[in-house]
């Protein structure tokens, strides 16, 4: 053990000589402080590798220390888990190292911290943590990023199936979070690492033929370098070139994207041009195309038009005489440094001055998805508009101040204006693209000045809007506008359906929906109040399949010391008393007569009674296999009550194949019969059958009969059948 820790020490030795490198002002002893206290924190822990646990924290720091992050943050990355696996405390840590710091560590291991019942709600409330912690301090995140990057350079060690998930979450989360945060340096590695785990196949296939084009391809670009060199020296513009390659997975994105093999990729590589000015930049872009023809439509002006996570450069293609073709990119080094290293870049100026006002708008979209996430409640939705929203940056437009917003290619107006804020959308009543009125569909162009005309009296979105907008985030805050718009509706639709439920299902309402189970299934479900939970219903976010299996619980735990002997169907019963109210028993009056949801036996039905513990006589067909396998001591007779004033539900399937009108067919002919619906639901199975299961009211067995035989004369119906559990 003595070995490994004297290998620590020369670690973090070059840690020292790094974070000197880049910050010559470093508190060097405050560095080897966290180091001698976050190795002594772990000393009895290791990774899967064998190695010392502390070799992560060490090379989380060394990443940090490369995107020259200040003292506090590469302190919190040696420190980043000691809260989360050691016995330290909040306090303890705060004593030494100061409270700026260890609310660094804090915040990193709230984001791992919170444990949820599927992967995907697991991933969106991680998400949701690591937006918060953005809006608290950026740095929490790109800790956070430098993280992830090392356990990604050390999954080999893990097993196949958290490989995969690992890989999965990391391009789905942080390569995208990274690329937002314009720190590139860390977005292409992730994603070359999780091709590797992902597709091993295609990234060694792909990794061997960069290799059997190297030499070639590295002749080319000293030439192309040489030709610019001479130019650029004959104009007098003093610059720094060279090549660099695609990345892996840009290279498989592009043969997947376009369908296309790697030998028919020819911008494989682009030459990078670094001068000191932004009209040097300019100067270069005629330079290059005086040498080579540029491709129509492939020039993008990112120094006019800053990318949202504040990349900048000027991007063109062009092809030679002899036809190869290769792309050019030309920045001031300030914009190469912002380009490799985004948010960590500016960090220094978070304190004042101008660049205070750049860092803090390059951080908009992060204030905007903060608004955005307290909004939304279902994680599936947070995760898909994050994903196809906030990582997307097709087209460029400005508002009249000049301010930059980032849309998805197709968005309009609209877009737009919820991108602003969710009330300037709201308020929407007209838009001026360039300086002229247009429609609210109209689609918005990279450069285009958009205005939004508002109204205090408009009445807000309509739900055609829906129709318009491309972006995710807008569809989300228009749902959310009918969604609070509609709560008094929602909350009696939603208590409505709850209840309709619970019926199905054999319940009273008295039976299950109790005030306090309900409350506390609100409180296990995260909402204010039981009419939240009532509106979330309502409104379609949440579904009853949650909130019933959670009542049924708290159900069976209040009845398990007297749960009935037949209990196949995990549906109460439906509650019938003795004669009169549509079974008798010989002889017995007032006792609770259960009709059985096992069979639902109807009039007409041979039946027969079986005595429960403690809930009366369970009434079942007498071909039911509940009643045949019932103890013969506990079978007594009935029978049917002749008074007809006893309904009953039946539960029909239907199948047919799909055509227009079926379904209105069935419904008419069921008001036709004077019965009484209570349920329809069509769907289509896994053999691309139209199904439709009805639930109705019924006196007796003839009534079945009638209305099977009138059903099975609709045109499409192949099979009908009744339901009996």
């Amino acid at each position: 053990m003595g070995n490994i820790y004297e290998e620590l020490n020369l670690t973090v030795e070059d840690l020292i000589e790094k974070v000197k490198a880049n910050n010559p002002k470093t508190d060097i002893e405050r560095i080897k402080k966290a180091y001698d206290f976050g190795k002594d924190s772990h000393k009895d822990q290791f990774r899967n590798s064998g190695e010392p646990y502390f070799t992560h924290p060490i090379e989380v720091a060394m990443i940090l220390a490369g995107l020259n992050m200040d003292d506090d943050t590469i302190v919190a990355g040696l420190l980043h888990d000691v809260l989360e696996d050691t016995e330290v405390t909040f306090d303890e840590m705060a004593e030494i190292f100061g409270e700026d710091t260890t609310k660094l560590v804090d915040g990193v291991t709230k984001i791992g911290k919170i444990k949820y019942h599927t992967k995907q709600e697991s991933q969106a409330e991680n998400l949701r943590k690591m937006i918060v912690a953005m809006g608290e301090d950026i740095r929490v995140v790109i800790i956070k990023l430098a993280d992830r990057l090392h356990n990604m350079r050390t999954l080999e060690y893990m097993s196949r199936t958290k490989q995969i998930e690992k890989a999965q979450e990391t391009l789905r989360i942080y390569a995208p979070l990274a690329n937002r945060l314009g720190i590139s340096t860390l977005q292409w590695e992730m994603e070359d690492l999780c091709l590797r785990y992902l597709q091993p196949e295609d990234y060694y296939e792909i990794v061997r033929k960069i290799n059997i084009t190297k030499d070639n391809r590295e002749k080319f670009i000293d030439s192309i370098i040489e030709v610019l060199s001479q130019a650029m020296s004959e104009l007098s513009l003093p610059i720094e070139l060279s090549g660099r390659s695609k990345t892996i997975y840009s290279i498989y994105k592009k043969m997947k994207d376009r369908g296309v093999e790697f030998e028919e990729i020819f911008d494989l590589f682009a030459v990078r041009i670094i001068t000191n000015t932004k009209d040097q930049c300019y100067a270069a872009l005629g330079a290059v195309h005086s040498l080579w023809k540029p491709i129509p439509g492939r020039m993008k002006d990112y120094i006019a038009v800053p990318k949202a996570n504040m990349y900048q450069s000027l991007h063109t293609t062009v092809i030679t005489n002899t036809g190869e073709i290769f792309e050019v990119q030309i920045r001031t080094h300030e914009m190469h440094y912002t380009a490799e290293y985004g948010i960590a870049a500016h960090w220094q100026y978070k304190e004042g001055g101008k660049e205070a006002s750049n860092f803090d708008k390059s951080l908009n979209w992060v204030r905007q998805l903060m608004d955005w996430q307290e909004e939304v409640s279902d994680p599936r939705e947070f995760m898909e508009t994050f994903k196809e929203d906030f990582m997307l940056d097709d087209v460029y437009v400005f508002s009249p101040k000049g301010d930059v917003f980032d849309l998805p290619r197709g968005a309009s107006p609209l877009d737009f204006a919820y991108r602003v804020h969710s009330a300037v959308g709201n308020h929407t009543v007209g838009a001026k693209v360039n300086g002229r009125i247009v429609p609210l569909n109209h689609e918005l162009e990279s450069g285009n000045v958009v205005e939004i005309l508002t109204s205090s009296n408009a009445t807000g979105p309509n739900m055609d809007w829906l129709d318009i907008v491309k972006s995710p985030s807008a569809k989300s805050k228009i749902r959310q506008f009918f969604k609070k718009e509609g709560r008094s509706e929602n909350i009696v639709k939603g208590k409505s359906l709850l209840e309709r439920t619970v019926a199905h299902e054999g319940y009273g309402f008295n039976e299950i929906l109790k005030e306090k189970w309900l409350e506390k299934v609100t409180e296990e479900m995260a909402f204010q109040s039981v009419d939240d939970l009532y509106a979330a219903l309502g409104y379609g976010s949440t579904r009853v399949t949650q909130v019933l299996p959670k009542l049924q619980e708290l159900h069976q735990e209040y009845y398990q010391t007297e749960e009935p002997v037949e209990t196949v169907s995990p549906r109460r019963q439906e509650t019938r008393r003795s004669s009169g109210e549509g079974v008798v028993i010989e002889g017995v009056d007032n006792i609770q007569i259960n009709i059985a949801n096992c069979c639902n036996p109807v009039p007409g039905d041979p039946i027969v009674g079986y005595i429960t513990r403690g809930h009366g006589v369970s009434v079942h067909r007498v071909d039911c296999p509940n009643a045949l396998n019932a103890e013969p001591e506990r079978k007594i007779s009935v029978y049917w009550n002749e008074d007809g004033a006893t309904k009953y539900r039946v539960h029909l399937r239907l199948v047919a194949y799909d055509r227009v009108g079926y379904l209105a067919n069935v419904t008419n002919i069921v008001q036709e019969q004077d019965l009484n619906l209570l349920s329809v639901n069509a769907y289509t199975d896994d053999d691309h059958n139209f199904n439709v299961d009805l639930i109705v009211e019924i006196k007796s067995v003839d009534q079945i009969r009638e209305l099977v035989s009138k059903i099975k004369g609709i045109e499409g119906t192949s099979d009908i059948y009744r339901v009996k559990s």
